[in-house]
């Protein structure tokens, strides 16, 4: 049996008690570009918002000649480095541990560069979210803790990659990665169908996936923002490719991660050994993934949309963090390219909508319509046997 462990804070306030640290891994910066395909999907599922989306995108075109591009736009998460370093230090400093925290911006090392310039976060590892196209899906891996006189030459060596993907070369990266001694390479949310490419056919790409580099691979993680099915299902793969899980919060908005891992490392490196050389690991489900997940990722959307004048300047409202290419192609704010510096009423009305389901009544009753005390359940119920 391998050796993980996953308590729930909820289920056992005590569970923390004895060990040193907690490690908060996978989490954003505004330092992340992250896909604005998201919102095309939201509002292509919601029949208030749909009608408002179709709108704005012929708006575009007739008015100004800019189709709107999903693809090449994106937004990025709220909170700079430092604020995302001390939200993640101050949820574990609360439980009496030590923190170690692991930021994994996509495809770019800037936030954990910038925190080592910083005196209370000078021991941050240099890690990264790597984009790794694989088949006709493309999967997530956190690569933590590489070296940082070489971790601009790995960035290189991982972009292009992304770029340039062929099976026989990520085998040599992988193998390449886990020859680094103090490096941990973690396969994140590995049940998600990032392109909708379906379920048995998803599956399928990460068995094979698994079988082709799954030797280089250190952990599979629970991931703090996906639901209960779905991890469920990664803690299976897991026994069944005799894999250690690990921790991941994929925190991209205001809320601190939903599960950490304990240890008594002392420091990310001794940390990173206990994963790879002594192979347990200890994960820690705080108290806001017992909320239903579709709550959680309509607040994860409102925190994208939200003000936040004590940020700093040009991070403060949702269009300074949305980005869209302008006429050269060119990726610019969105408040910079509305004529007159004012978002379309349809927009503003679009985001108003979203922003009322932060409202307490509206999420009260929402919570009871999207409870998940089945799935709790069910999940629980496999933990405890």
């Amino acid at each position: 049996m391998v050796p993980s462990t996953v308590s729930y804070l909820w289920r056992d306030t005590k569970a923390h008690k004895g060990f040193r640290s907690g490690v908060s891994l996978h989490n954003h910066t505004n330092q992340s570009h992250e896909t604005l395909a998201f919102l095309s999907n939201f509002g292509n599922q919601l029949r208030t918002i749909r009608p408002l989306k179709a709108r704005l995108e012929r708006r575009s075109v007739e008015n100004h000649g800019l189709p709107v591009d999903y693809a090449a736009s994106y937004w990025t998460p709220p909170m700079t480095p430092k604020l995302a370093f001390d939200l993640e230090s101050g949820q574990i400093e609360k439980l009496g541990l030590v923190p170690m925290v692991s930021i994994t911006d996509h495809d770019t090392i800037n936030a954990p560069m910038l925190l080592r310039s910083v005196p209370s976060a000078r021991q941050t590892p240099v890690s990264v979210e790597w984009s790794v196209p694989f088949g006709v899906q493309s999967f997530h891996l956190g690569v933590h803790n590489l070296p940082s006189g070489r971790a601009t030459e790995w960035m290189a060596t991982l972009a292009d990659y992304t770029a340039n993907p062929g099976a026989a070369r990520l085998a040599e990266i992988l193998a390449a990665l886990n020859g680094e001694p103090n490096v941990l390479v973690v396969f994140n949310h590995p049940m998600w169908d990032l392109y909708l490419i379906g379920r048995e056919k998803h599956e399928f790409q990460v068995g094979e996936f698994l079988q082709k580099n799954g030797a280089w691979l250190h952990a599979l993680e629970l991931n703090g923002l996906r639901n209960w099915d779905e991890n469920r299902r990664t803690r299976r793969l897991a026994e069944q490719w005799h894999m250690l899980t690990i921790s991941g919060g994929d925190r991209h908005g205001v809320e601190p991660s939903g599960n950490i891992n304990l240890t008594n490392a002392a420091s990310f490196t001794e940390f990173v050994y206990e994963i790879r050389r002594e192979r347990k690991s200890h994960v820690f489900f705080m108290p806001q993934y017992a909320e239903p997940w579709k709550l959680r990722m309509l607040q994860s959307g409102i925190d994208a949309l939200r003000f936040y004048p004590d940020f700093p300047q040009g991070s403060r409202t949702w269009d300074e963090r949305f980005y869209h290419p302008d006429a050269n192609g060119i990726a610019r704010p969105l408040s910079e390219l509305w004529p007159g510096g004012k978002a379309p009423w349809p927009l503003r009305l679009g985001v108003r909508l979203v922003q009322l389901g932060g409202r307490r009544l509206v999420s009260g009753g929402l919570r009871m319509v999207w409870s998940e005390s089945h799935q709790m359940r069910l999940a629980l119920g496999e933990h405890d046997s």
